[in-house]
C-alpha cells in the first residue's frame, strides 16, 4: 500500500511538473459555448503543437506529448513523444492507431478510422526518434512501457473525444494494439488488429518453415528458391558488385560484422520479403530459370525484394528499437533452407544481436510473449485479428481459447501483409464490419440485425485511404 501512495505521489508531482512542458493554458469555452479543438488539445498538460496541416473534411495535427520515461518510477526524467490528431468530430467514435514505429506526420485513415467514420490519433512507439529519451535507457524500451504510453495518452484525449475509441495497427502495430489491451483492457471498446505475429515460443520456428514448403505454388517456390540459391552460388562476383555499391552511397557493415554476412542476410530474406510483400501472380517477375539468368537479373531481383541497403549500418539504424525488441521480448523468426546445400551458407538467419549495435546489452526474457498469449486465449473480448493466407508472418498467429469472448481471427485469402477486413471472404468481411461499428457505438439496428448490411460509413478517400503492406521485412 506504502508502495502504491509512493507511485500516486510521483506521478502527482510529474503531472504538476508536465504542465508546464510546452502546454497551453487551460482553453475557456467561447460565447457559443464551443471552443476551438485546437486550443482544447493544447489544453492538455504537456501536449505541444508541432504543425497543423489542412486536409477537407479534418483538422490534421503533429503534436508531442510529454511522457516519463518510465512509467513505474514517473520522476525520474520525461521525454517528447510524438503523436497525430485527425479530428473528425468530438461526437464521432476515435481510433487509436500505432504502426510500432514512426509515425507518419501526414494526414492517413487507417480501415477502422474508414468504417466508423471517426476520430484517428496515432502514437509514434517509444525509442523510434525522434521520440527517443536522451539518454537512452534502452532497458525502459518494453512492452509494458509502450502500453502505459497509450494508456496516457487515452487518459488525456478521452474527455476530448468521450465517444467510443477503437484500437488498431498493423503488424508490429497490431501486436502492439493486442499487448496494450493485455495490460490495460478497459481503456478500449474494441480492437482491430492486423497481421500480428505472435511468436510464443522463440526457438521453436517449425511453422514458419511449413509455411514456405506449401505457400502459393510449387512452381512460383521453385523460382524464388532458384533465385536464392543462384545468389549464394555466384557468391563472389555478386559480392563484388556489392562492394562497389557499398562504396558509392557510402555504406558501412560495422553492425552486422561484414559485407559478406550483409550480403548473405539480404539474400535469405528474398523468398520472405517476396511472400510478405507480393501476390502469387507477381511471380511472373521472377526469372524462370536461374542458373541462366545474368549476373544483373539475379542482383535486380533480390535488391527488389529484399534490398541490399537495409543491412548496412544505415540501413539498420532507424530499425534498431526493433531489433532491441525482438531480442529481449518479441522473439524472432529462425527458418531453414532445405534448398540450399550447407556449403553456400556460411551464417544462417542471424538473430537480432546482430543488428543492434554492441554497446547496448539484450537479454531476452522468454515469458513475456507466452503470458500474452495466454491472456488473449483466456480473456480476449471484442478482438478481432486478420491474417493473410500468404503472409509469412502468420504462420504463427494469435488464437482465441474457451475464454474468449465475441472476438474473431480471420484470414484473407491470397493476401499479403498488406490483409485487410476488405479483403475477407464475403461473410466474414460484413461480420467484421458489423463488429467494428458495434464496438465504437455507430452500428445501425440494421445492422445490427443483419450483419450483411455492414459497409464503411466514410465513403473511399485515395490520398487518406491509400495503404500496402510496410517495405521491411520487419513485422
Amino acid at each position: 500500500m506504502r508502495k502504491a501512495l509512493r507511485w500516486l505521489l510521483a506521478l502527482t508531482v510529474l503531472i504538476g511538473t508536465l504542465s508546464t512542458a510546452g502546454a497551453a493554458t487551460a482553453a475557456q469555452p467561447e460565447a457559443n459555448g464551443s471552443t476551438d479543438i485546437k486550443e482544447r488539445l493544447l489544453s492538455i498538460p504537456g501536449m505541444r503543437l508541432v504543425e497543423e496541416k489542412p486536409y477537407t473534411g479534418y483538422r490534421f495535427f503533429v503534436l508531442t506529448y510529454t511522457q516519463p520515461i518510465d512509467h513505474r518510477r514517473p520522476s525520474k526524467g520525461t521525454f517528447e513523444q510524438r503523436i497525430t490528431v485527425l479530428h473528425k468530430d468530438v461526437s464521432r467514435p476515435t481510433v487509436f492507431y500505432t504502426g510500432g514505429y514512426n509515425v507518419s506526420t501526414n494526414p492517413s485513415r487507417r480501415e477502422p478510422t474508414q468504417i466508423v467514420d471517426g476520430n484517428q490519433v496515432s502514437m509514434e512507439y517509444r525509442f523510434f526518434t525522434p521520440s527517443r529519451p536522451s539518454p537512452a535507457d534502452w532497458t525502459k524500451l518494453d512492452i509494458w512501457q509502450a502500453a502505459s504510453d497509450q494508456h496516457r495518452i487515452f487518459k488525456a484525449l478521452k474527455p476530448i473525444y468521450d465517444k467510443k475509441w477503437i484500437s488498431t495497427g498493423g503488424s508490429k502495430g497490431g501486436m502492439t494494439a493486442t499487448y496494450y489491451e493485455r495490460f490495460y483492457p478497459r481503456d478500449m471498446d474494441g480492437v482491430v488488429a492486423y497481421v500480428a505475429p505472435n511468436d510464443v515460443v522463440n526457438k521453436e520456428d517449425s511453422a514458419y518453415d511449413e509455411f514456405f514448403a506449401n505457400v502459393g505454388t510449387e512452381e512460383c517456390r521453385d523460382r524464388l528458391n532458384g533465385v536464392q540459391r543462384e545468389a549464394l552460388v555466384r557468391r563472389e562476383p555478386m559480392e563484388k558488385k556489392y562492394a562497389a555499391y557499398a562504396a558509392e552511397n557510402g555504406y558501412t557493415f560495422n553492425t552486422v560484422g561484414s559485407l559478406d554476412k550483409a550480403y548473405e542476410a539480404t539474400v535469405l530474406d528474398y523468398v520472405w520479403g517476396f511472400w510478405q510483400y507480393s501476390l502469387l501472380s507477381d511471380c511472373d517477375t521472377i526469372p524462370v530459370d536461374a542458373k541462366n539468368a545474368t549476373d544483373e537479373e539475379i542482383w535486380n531481383s533480390i535488391d527488389t525484394i529484399a534490398g541490399f541497403s537495409f543491412y548496412t549500418d544505415q540501413g539498420l539504424e532507424p530499425y534498431t528499437p526493433y531489433y532491441y525488441q525482438a531480442g529481449t521480448q518479441l522473439g524472432a523468426p529462425t527458418i531453414g533452407f532445405p534448398h540450399i546445400e550447407k556449403k553456400y551458407i556460411r551464417y544462417g538467419y542471424l538473430p537480432p544481436r546482430y543488428f543492434v549495435p554492441r554497446d547496448i546489452e539484450m537479454r531476452f526474457q522468454p515469458g513475456v510473449m507466452r503470458d500474452v498469449d495466454s491472456w488473449v486465449r483466456h480473456n480476449a473480448y471484442q478482438m478481432l485479428f486478420v491474417y493473410g493466407e500468404n503472409d509469412p508472418w502468420g504462420a504463427e498467429p494469435f488464437r482465441l481459447g474457451k475464454g474468449a469472448d465475441d472476438s474473431y481471427v480471420f484470414t484473407a485469402p491470397g493476401a499479403n501483409h498488406g490483409a485487410n477486413v476488405a479483403g475477407l471472404v464475403a461473410d466474414e468481411k460484413a461480420l467484421a464490419t458489423a463488429k467494428i461499428l458495434k464496438w465504437a457505438g455507430v452500428a445501425s439496428a440494421t445492422v445490427q440485425s443483419d450483419p450483411a448490411a455492414a459497409k464503411p460509413l466514410a465513403k473511399y478517400d485515395a490520398k487518406l485511404d491509400k495503404r500496402g503492406a510496410e517495405r521491411t521485412l520487419r513485422p
